[in-house]
This record gives structure tokens, sequence and C-alpha cells, in this order.
């Protein structure tokens, strides 16, 4: 089935862009940004706010629109590390009657990543968006670190208290850094030779189960995913369920 992006209309093609040009905020810099779009092949242009960001440094957003479309049957490689979710409540029953154990989650975001918004959002009692994190579950000890741990650190801490599965936060890809470090921890997991002692997951917005799978990870979890998401995934592994 063909697709297309849209705005007010379906089909209209209308797509919303953001960048920043190394320009002062003037008409010249809006006439710069208008055909830096439309030579990306894109049929009309319209700038809806230009904001100077600093001395010769404007930030655009723009509305454009396109022909181009997408045949959706075509997209077939996406593959979930948990495609089907239990709840809170399953989730705890499940590994209660199959694990039947408190399973073992440590976590951080590591090297020089100092966001700690990804792993607190799955790992704390709190959790985000109506979502409990890890440390309320009944049947989970959940460790979780905080942020610019040391790869060495967190394997090592892992192994302190026998963990059943590692999380590896990253929410800064400047320059794919998040990818270079994620590729760091398998490094040291091998060296260690401890890699069959956990499962290894990798989360943040930059990330997917296919990017993680390529870096060394049992699974990868991106943007719209919750602690019920690693759970899951965590629990069925151990129980040795495939589904």
């Amino acid at each position: 089935m063909q697709i297309r992006p849209y705005g007010d209309t379906l089909d209209d093609g209308a797509v919303q862009l953001s960048f920043t040009l190394p320009m002062s905020n003037s008409e010249k810099s809006r006439e710069a940004a208008k055909r830096f779009v439309l030579k990306h092949g894109f049929k009309r242009c319209e700038i809806t706010s230009a904001e100077a960001l600093a001395d010769n440094f404007t930030m655009f957003v723009v509305y454009a629109w396109t022909k181009l479309g997408i045949d959706s049957s075509e997209v077939k490689d996406v593959v979930s590390a948990a495609p089907e979710i239990m709840n809170f409540d399953e989730v705890n029953l499940f590994i209660k009657e199959h694990v039947k154990r408190p399973i073992v989650i440590v976590g951080a975001c590591t090297g020089s990543d100092a966001h700690t918004v990804g792993i607190d959002a799955i790992m704390n009692m709190k959790g985000y968006n109506h979502h409990f994190g890890l440390e309320r579950y009944p049947m989970v000890r959940a460790y979780n670190l905080g942020a610019q741990v040391e790869n060495q650190h967190l394997i090592e801490y892992a192994i302190k208290v026998k963990a059943d599965a590692i999380l590896v936060s990253q929410i800064v890809n400047q320059k794919d850094m998040h990818l270079e470090n994620m590729k760091e921890f398998i490094s040291f997991v091998k060296d260690k030779k401890v890699r069959k002692q956990f499962l290894l997951i990798a989360g943040g917005p930059h990330l997917n189960h296919k990017m993680a799978k390529e870096a060394g990870f049992d699974a990868g979890f991106g943007r719209g995913s919750y602690a019920e998401h690693v759970a899951t995934f965590v629990a069925r592994k151990l129980a040795g369920k495939s589904k």
C-alpha cells in the first residue's frame, strides 16, 4: 500500500523539518534555508520559524511538501525485542510461576553520557508516563547506578550482585559516540569472559533492537519503551520462552 505523509489533507505530502544554518537571522538566511529545502526535492517550502541561536547561527523550522511516498508492504525486516508485552501484574506473575525467584537487573548510563532520564524512566520506582519502573516490581531486584558510570564498573557490579541482565542507557549520539561506547562495553564483557552470564540490553532514543543486536547486545529498546518492555523480554528469556 502506497502511503504519503500529510498535514491538513490526506496524501498532501506535508512534512515538518528543523535545522540550523551558520548565518545570522536575516532575509538572506531565510532565503538560503528555503533554497536548501527545495534542493532536496520538495515542491514547496514555507518557513514558520527563524530563531537566532547565537551570532551567525539561526535555527529554522519549515513546512515542506513532497510528492514521494512509501509502499508500507515493503517494510518487513523490523523486529521487536518483545513483540507481545505483558503488563505490570502479568510480568510479576510470570516471573513467580516460570522463573520462580526474583530476577536481578542492573542498569546505568555509561561512558561520558550524563543523562539519567532514560535509565530512570525504566528503573526508578515512579517510572514514567504512568508506567511503573522496575524498582516497583515485587519480582525484580533493580539496581540503578545512575550516569557517567564506567563500563567496567557496571560489569563488575553486575557480577557482584549476580545480575541476570544489564541495562546500558545511551542518550547522546553525537559522532556515534553511543555506538562506540556500546562496542566498548561488549569488548569488556568478552574480555572478562562473562558474556554468557548476562542478558545485555541497550536502550535510548537513538537505538532500536536491530542496532543493539549488531553491536553485540541481546536486545535494544528505543523511543516509546517502558519498564514492562524490558521486564517482559528478560522474564521470557530467563524462562526459556520464545514468544
